[in-house]
C-alpha cells in the first residue's frame, strides 16, 4: 500500500533540465511549467509546504549565449549559468505569481550543506521562506562550484535539501516512470518496479546511466538521492514528468516508484543529533531548565548556568542537568558569545552582543534528549 500524496506536509519537488528546456527549439517549455505551476498551486491550497530543486540555469545560459551542443568548459558553464539563473528565477517568479504564490530563489553549493554552520544558515532561510508561505526554488551555483566543490546533479542536491528542512516527500521529475529491473530503452524484459522498501545491492545493480546532454542525473543518481532521502526520513517518488500536471498524475496514481522509509523527518534527525556528532562542548543547566526540557521545550540561555569546551555556532554540544546528560543538542551561539549570554534573558541577547541572535541556545528541533 503506497502513501496518497495529500498526506503530506512538506514536499520538494525536482525538476531536471530535458523537462524545462524544449531540446529541439532551444526554449523554455512554457506550457508544461504553466501546468506545474498548477500543481504546486493546488499542493499549496491544501497546505502543503513546497520547495522546488530546478535545473535549467546551464541550458537556458547556454541558449541565451549562443553556445554549441556538446559538453563545455568549467568556465563556460559558469557564464552560462550566470545568465540562466536570472532567466529561470524570472520564470518561476512570474508562473507562481499567477495563482498568488510568492516565489524566493536560493543558491546553494556543496559546502552550505555539508559544513555545519552554513547548513543551518540555509535552513534557517528556508524554513523563514516556508513559514511566509513562499516557494523556495533551489539550484545549485554553479557561477561559483568547481567540479571539486559541486554536485554536479541535481537529484542528490534534492534529497540532501529535503533532508536539511525535514520534508516528508521528494518527487524526482524525469522522462522515465520510475526505476526498472534493467534499463527498458535497451532491454524489452525490463519490469517496472512500483514499491522499494529498501535500497538493497539488487536495487543499486537496475541503476542505468545518463539519458540527455542537458541533464548530468540518470537513474544512478537517483538511487543515490533515495538512499539520502530515506536516511534522512523522507520517503521519495520517481516519477514521469513529461506530461502536463504531472504531480497531479501521480496523485491520481499514475505510474511511479516509491521508496519508503521507516523513520520520518523528525526521529531520523535526532537520531543523527544524538548518534553522529562529536560533541564540542557541555552545557550545564538548571533545574527549571532541565524540566523544561523534559516538557518539550527550547533551551534558552537563562536556564544555562554555565558552560564547557570550545565549539563553534552548529557543533554538537552535551546538556547536562548537575550529573545527569540530558541529551545533545546543536547549539546556536560560539562559546565566547555563548558565555556572555548564560543566564540572561533573551530579550538581552542584541544588548550584550550587538546583534539580534536566536532567543534559544538550543532549540528543540535541534536537541535528542537521552531516554
Amino acid at each position: 500500500m503506497t502513501p496518497d500524496l495529500r498526506q503530506f506536509r512538506r514536499v520538494v519537488l525536482k525538476v531536471g533540465s530535458a523537462l524545462l528546456v524544449d531540446r529541439a527549439r532551444g526554449r523554455l517549455n512554457h506550457a508544461w511549467l504553466a501546468a506545474l505551476a498548477e500543481d504546486i498551486a493546488d499542493l499549496h491550497a491544501q497546505g502543503a509546504d513546497v520547495l522546488v530543486v530546478s535545473s535549467g540555469a546551464i541550458a537556458m545560459g547556454r541558449t541565451v549565449l549562443g553556445l554549441p551542443p556538446g559538453s563545455l568548459k568549467l568556465e563556460e558553464s559558469q557564464a552560462a549559468a550566470a545568465v540562466g539563473q536570472i532567466a529561470l528565477a524570472r520564470i518561476w517568479a512570474e508562473v507562481l505569481a499567477h495563482h498568488d504564490i510568492t516565489a524566493g530563489q536560493i543558491l546553494v553549493t556543496l559546502a552550505d550543506t555539508e559544513e555545519r554552520r552554513r547548513y543551518l544558515n540555509a535552513r534557517a532561510t528556508t524554513l523563514k521562506l516556508l513559514e511566509m508561505r513562499a516557494v523556495p526554488i533551489v539550484n545549485e551555483n554553479d557561477t561559483v562550484a568547481t567540479s571539486e566543490i559541486r554536485y554536479g546533479d541535481n537529484d542528490r542536491l534534492a534529497a540532501r535539501v529535503a533532508t536539511m528542512i525535514g520534508a516528508d516527500l521528494l518527487v524526482l521529475f524525469s522522462d522515465i516512470d520510475g526505476l526498472y529491473t534493467a534499463p527498458p530503452a535497451s532491454d524489452a524484459n525490463a519490469k517496472h518496479i512500483p514499491v522499494v522498501e529498501r535500497i538493497t545491492p539488487e536495487i543499486d545493480a537496475m541503476a542505468g546511466g545518463p539519458a540527455s546532454e542537458l541533464s548530468r542525473g540518470g537513474m544512478r543518481t537517483k538511487v543515490e538521492a533515495g538512499k539520502i532521502a530515506t536516511a534522512g526520513g523522507t520517503h521519495m517518488i520517481i516519477a514521469d514528468g513529461r506530461a502536463k500536471n504531472p504531480l497531479r498524475r501521480v496523485r491520481d496514481g499514475g505510474r511511479c516508484t516509491w521508496f519508503l522509509t521507516p523513520s520520518n523527518p523528525a526521529t531520523a534527525r535526532k537520531t543523527w543529533i544524538a548518534g553522529a556528532l562529536e560533541p564540542r562542548g557541555t552545557l550545564h543547566v538548571d533545574e527549571g531548565a532541565a524540566k523544561a526540557l523534559r516538557g518539550g521545550a527550547s533551551l534558552l540561555p537563562v536556564g544555562v548556568r554555565r558552560i564547557e569546551g570550545s565549539f563553534a555556532r552548529g557543533d554538537a554540544v552535551t546538556i547536562h542537568d548537575g550529573s545527569r546528560v540530558l541529551g545533545r543538542g546543536l547549539v546556536a551561539y560560539d562559546a565566547g558569545d555563548a558565555a556572555r549570554i548564560i543566564g540572561r534573558p533573551s530579550r538581552e541577547i542584541e544588548t550584550i552582543l550587538g546583534y539580534a541572535g536566536r532567543a534559544e541556545m538550543v532549540h528543540r528541533d535541534d536537541m535528542a534528549l537521552s531516554d
